[in-house]
């Protein structure tokens, strides 16, 4: 196979606050069929991930732990590493920002920066966000709160060196408008420029002397290098970059990179704060940098508190890894976020895995034992049919390649079993078992399951990059190999005479959600009771009152049963939401109720912020006669309930409901 060069990815390092959730681990997951797609298409591959390790929120995890902080980042690293391999993830490298060779290079960064004046000292007063470990001013919070991640900010004051944001600013614009893939999706590329760039850029700081958990400034020790200085430094460090000029072989071939894979609320600082970096060190850009979405559970993000958290481990634990890997894939949108349910992993794992690719996989194999003693052979008996499913089965591979050249995963994914319900609909078509009856039908049945033998390596194959240890059982269970990825777009490579497995494996046997549900109900009791125990051992419990508290409000004019049915409500779902331009208050959602969508918009900009609505299944007024609130046309009303203090919390079915179902 040709080699098409080389492939530098990489994905964000995982922070080591905490055991990653399915939310955090499906990036690796994606980057993971990323790597493995383009290693089969020929190209030669790097795939960095790792863990970034410094910071005061590290400082405070473990002193709350009672242990250092490297005990601490040691032990969350092991566990983050343990996640990645239990994914069957095949990362080249694993980096840690505690590795001494990345923090001389850091430190040797920022003298380098500090040498040619992008660096200078000066004092920080402002408000300090610290989960982002980030700076912010008045203007910059939402509500009161950091823009990132919604937190309370505090006031903070500091000697600190800051960096030239401004002198790099122009040319990061012309950049980003003359190279247009290199922020994604387009979405992403707009929230940069309106939100950050255009409007100007301030100084940033790049370094703090109340935190001591970091790489120190080496010229002036009581500074530590600033959180994200030192993390995207990752990128360059661990693949050889020596700030002196003395870079190793491996950064020559691999620099620039040619995808960071990111969350979507870290774009900000891989799109303005790393590329800038970059051009101080007179370093080109990386080729892209792809913001993915979130996945959500039930909509919502998922928290200890609430007991909705999901770990990849328990998933992997009920389900197995690869449909693990199959329904983060699979479920995730290109831009929007995605929803995560246990309900909907056993709807996908018996709906997809076991009746579409498991049952066809099976009945196969089953029916070249039972008709011909698992031998298949060609025997050219065609009919005008087979035409059909061949041309979709050969044109798989372009289709696939097609999505996975804009990262449309999901997309991808859906390609390859399209073919094998072509599969499963050529079955019913041919009808072997019918064939089997009359014995001057057997070349004919033979050919039939020649032809799905042929198309399930091929699809196997195909499916590789995605569900690696599902792709080899078939292939095993089919007696053959591989396919070279230069022969995935032709038909009838399967050796004629060769005989299959004789003990076909049951790939995905159906699930009872009776059996499943009481053991996810045990494993969000254990994480409620792991939560409350911290919390109790932290002294941030308090002690409820024997009722919750209780409003009364103004009653109003009593209405008739008649007077109620005029009004329509309905379950819908968001799916997508900005904030009301020159509003305080106002979100523009994008409701999907049943095949329509609404634009609604809403008071609660308060409440929610624009990321969070995303995704939330919410009631919805639907027969509000349309208006226009700040210039922006409304067309329903989402339901609210409203505390004593005017808080406000959207009203959400308790269980899941599909899009689009009445209210009553």
């Amino acid at each position: 196979m040709e080699n098409k060069g080389k492939f530098y990815m990489t994905t964000a390092i995982a922070y080591t606050s905490g055991k990653p959730h399915i939310g955090n681990t499906y990036e690796i997951v994606l980057a993971d069929a990323i790597a493995r797609f383009k290693r089969q298409e020929g190209y030669d591959v790097y795939f960095q991930t790792g863990t970034d390790e410094h910071g005061l929120k590290i400082e405070q995890k473990a002193a709350e732990a009672g242990v250092t902080p490297k005990e601490y980042v040691d032990k969350v690293a092991a566990e983050v590493k343990r996640i990645w391999d239990l994914m069957n993830t095949s990362y080249d490298n694993f980096v840690r920002t505690t590795d001494e060779d990345h923090e001389r290079q850091v430190a040797k960064i920022f003298r380098k920066l500090y040498d040619k004046g992008d660096i200078y000292k000066g004092a920080y007063e402002g408000l300090y966000c610290t989960p982002c470990e980030s700076f912010w001013t008045e203007s910059q919070l939402v509500d009161g709160k950091c823009p990132d991640c919604g937190r309370e900010v505090s006031p903070a004051k500091e000697e600190a060196y800051f960096f030239r944001m401004s002198k790099y600013a122009d040319r990061l614009i012309e950049h980003i408008n003359s190279h247009p893939q290199f922020i994604q999706p387009v979405s992403r590329k707009n929230e940069m420029m309106n939100n950050f760039l255009l409007p100007g850029l301030q100084d940033l700081c790049v370094s703090r002397t109340s935190v001591k958990w970091g790489v120190p400034v080496d010229f002036d020790p009581k500074h530590v290098v600033y959180i994200w200085l030192d993390a995207l430094s990752n990128y360059i460090t661990k693949i050889g970059y020596d700030a002196n000029g003395d870079g190793g072989e491996l950064f020559a071939k691999n620099w620039p990179a040619d995808l960071h894979l990111i969350g979507k609320d870290i774009v900000r600082f891989h799109t303005i704060y790393w590329p800038i970096f970059l051009m101080a060190l007179d370093l080109p850009l990386p080729k892209q940098v792809f913001g993915h979405p979130w996945l959500l559970q039930g909509g919502e993000k998922m928290s200890k508190s609430k007991g909705n958290v999901i770990y990849a481990d328990d998933l992997a634990n009920l389900f197995g890894v690869d449909a693990t890997r199959y329904f983060v894939l699979h479920e995730m949108p290109f831009d929007n976020d995605g929803i995560i349910t246990w309900e909907l992993v056993i709807e996908r794992f018996n709906s997809d895995l076991a009746n579409v690719l498991g049952n066809l996989v099976n009945r196969t194999i089953s029916m070249s034992n039972k008709y011909f003693g698992g031998i298949v052979e060609k025997t050219g008996v065609a009919e005008p049919v087979d035409e059909d499913l061949k041309a979709v089965v050969t044109g798989t591979r372009d289709l696939v390649t097609g999505k996975m050249d804009e990262l449309r995963v999901a997309d991808a994914i859906s390609a390859i079993f399209a073919l094998f319900k072509r599969c499963n609909k050529y079955i019913d078509e041919t009808t072997p078992w019918i064939l089997a009856k009359d014995e001057a039908s057997k070349p004919r049945l033979s050919e039939v399951l020649y032809n799905l033998t042929e198309s399930l390596t091929i699809g196997a194959t195909l499916l590789h990059s995605f569900l690696p240890e599902t792709a080899e059982k078939i292939i095993r269970q089919l007696n053959t190999k591989m396919r070279s990825f230069d022969e995935l777009d032709k038909f009838g490579f399967y050796e004629s005479g060769n005989q299959v497995t004789d003990k076909p494996e049951i790939l995905f046997a159906r699930l009872d959600a009776k059996e499943i549900m009481p053991k996810v109900e045990k494993i969000q009791a254990d994480q409620r009771a792991e939560f409350e125990a911290g919390q109790r051992a932290a002294g941030l419990t308090q002690e409820k009152s024997e009722s919750e508290p209780a409003i009364d409000i103004e009653a109003k004019e009593e209405i008739t049963y008649d007077d109620f049915m005029k009004m329509q409500f309905q379950v819908g779902e968001i799916i997508s939401c900005e904030e009301v331009p020159k509003s305080k208050k106002l979100l523009c959602s994008q409701v999907r109720i049943g095949s329509q969508t609404k634009q609604i918009v809403s008071g609660i900009k308060q409440y929610y912020s624009a990321g969070e609505m995303v995704g939330k299944k919410v009631m919805v007024l639907v027969n509000l006669k349309p208006a226009k609130l700040a210039g922006v046309m409304s067309e329903g009303m989402l339901l609210c309930a409203e505390d004593e203090n005017g808080g406000l919390a959207l009203m959400t079915p308790e269980k899941e409901m599909p899009s689009g179902a009445e209210i009553c």
